[in-house]
């Protein structure tokens, strides 16, 4: 009986870097005259946790302070380092799940052979009947794509897909924002309890972006390059004191999460930046984006520029202005 052969190209889903980049956002350059000043940073270990010391001045050259303690219960089952994306590991990733997949197979129904090229994963089937050879394949293509994204979840990652239409992978920022926000509530409450009796929330957040702001800037010149390794959990960054646009953009949102739990947050992605919006009532000088119906007033909490909520850079205005930008809503 003649064999009918079913062949399937699996191209571009693992290893490509052409095809997966990492699209997190690289740094942003801001140059304004006003920036922020982190005048003191210090940890000191007090048994079953840490306490964190800040001293900072804002825009106004107000100098500030705050301090908070994190358990190191807390600290030990946070992630503090988001690993590197390596495409050679996630294929080989994927490729163990195929072949313990095959291995089930009947040789008599149906053979598979499977090569790792450059660009992805070679898959044939042979088998005597093209309906078996075709199920074989549909189902070997569901095994890839189950390990590969359960390889991407291990790892803090996600699919992604840039305004130029680049299929992407890049950390899950909104993983980390929600499995952030218990973890700072003592952070997020160490700045209400800064704040006068009357104050609004606007008030928290102008607090709050100083001193993010004057977080030292970690910048990363090529974040394609560099597999996301640029990217700092929360917890990470507070240990490091230094964090890039997206890690502080992470922290600020977990921690306003933490203030405003049901409140509607959204973080914008653009080129080479990423910034935040809050849904609460703007004011008339306030930038602004609308995104399903709501209306968010942006505010960025990179640094070391100070720029006050409700504000943007001119750069950052073009890129809106202009449609050069993504967005996620913080569920």
């Amino acid at each position: 009986m003649r064999e009918r052969t079913a062949v399937k190209l699996l191209r571009g889903l693992v290893t490509s870097l052409a095809a997966l980049v990492i699209a997190v956002a690289t740094s942003l350059c801001i140059n304004v005259k006003v920036s922020a000043e982190q005048l003191n940073f210090a940890t000191s270990n007090n048994g079953d946790s840490v306490t964190f010391n800040y001293q900072w001045t804002d825009s106004k050259q107000v100098v500030h302070s705050v301090s908070f303690e994190l358990p190191r219960e807390t600290i030990k089952q946070n992630p503090t380092l988001q690993p590197n994306y390596k495409p050679k590991i996630a294929q080989r990733y994927v490729m163990v799940a195929l072949l313990k997949e095959s291995q089930k197979l009947n040789p008599k129904e149906a053979k598979v052979s499977l090569k790792r090229q450059q660009d992805g994963i070679d898959i044939k089937v042979t088998s005597p009947s093209e309906e078996k050879a075709a199920e074989v394949l549909e189902n070997l293509q569901t095994v890839q794509q189950t390990a590969f994204n359960t390889y991407l979840d291990e790892h803090y990652y996600t699919r992604f897909s840039t305004i130029f239409n680049q299929r992407a992978v890049k950390p899950d920022h909104l993983r980390y924002i929600n499995e952030s926000v218990k973890p700072m509530v003592p952070v997020s409450q160490a700045f209400y309890e800064k704040l006068a009796p009357q104050s609004n929330s606007r008030d928290y957040f102008a607090l709050l972006l100083s001193w993010i702001q004057s977080i030292p800037y970690n910048a990363m010149e090529d974040r394609v390059a560099s597999n996301g390794s640029g990217f700092v959990p929360p917890i990470g960054l507070l240990l490091q004191n230094s964090g890039d646009c997206d890690s502080k953009a992470v922290l600020a949102s977990s921690m306003v999460r933490a203030f405003l739990p049901t409140t509607n947050m959204i973080i914008v992605f653009l080129p080479n930046h990423a910034l935040l919006g809050v849904a609460l009532t703007p004011m008339v000088d306030d930038e602004t984006i609308e995104f399903e119906g709501k209306k968010y007033v942006l505010y960025d909490p990179t640094g070391p520029a100070q720029i006050p909520f409700g504000q943007v850079s001119e750069s950052t205005k073009q890129f809106i202005d202009t449609g050069r930008f993504q967005i996620e809503l913080v569920k």
